[in-house]
């Protein structure tokens, strides 16, 4: 019995990980379809053919360069959540081989952490490229 109340307390950290990387993802996912919804109506303004079209298409670019920063902090947190989802298997294995496998989970863990780290910088360029993108579309509007 004590065995398995050890395996349930150690699926306890890779789980708080789990719900964080969930939690990222909802939010990057969100903030994806923002800026493709966004690009959808600058393309179709394109296409019209408006006056703008020069600075139009900086947007377009600007935002391109914002949907590519999304999808690879989304593909950085779905390998972290699945990298947190391994660890927790292998802690479990670990306690029921006798803990002769005590270093995978640690190193499945840390390669969890190396891609949520990955997912965060790319998140941090988005939101920098996001600001850029709006001061620019305010300097245009301006003029």
């Amino acid at each position: 019995m004590n065995e398995h109340y050890n395996i349930l307390t150690a699926l306890l950290a890779p789980a708080i990980l789990m719900a964080a990387t969930g939690s990222l993802l909802l939010s990057a996912n969100n903030r994806l379809a923002r800026v493709v919804d966004r690009l959808r109506v600058l393309l179709a303004n394109w296409k019209l053919g408006a006056r703008d079209q020069p600075e139009r298409e900086q947007q377009i670019l600007r935002h391109r360069k914002r949907s590519n920063y999304l999808l690879r902090a989304c593909l950085y947190l779905y390998c972290a959540l699945g990298s947190f989802i391994a660890t927790s298997l292998a802690l479990a294995i670990n306690e029921l081989s006798g803990e002769k496998l005590s270093i995978l989970p640690t190193i499945i863990g840390l390669v969890g952490m190396c891609f949520l780290l990955g997912a965060v910088f790319y998140l941090g360029r988005e939101v920098s490229a996001a600001v850029k993108s709006f001061e620019e579309e305010i300097r245009e509007a301006m003029d």
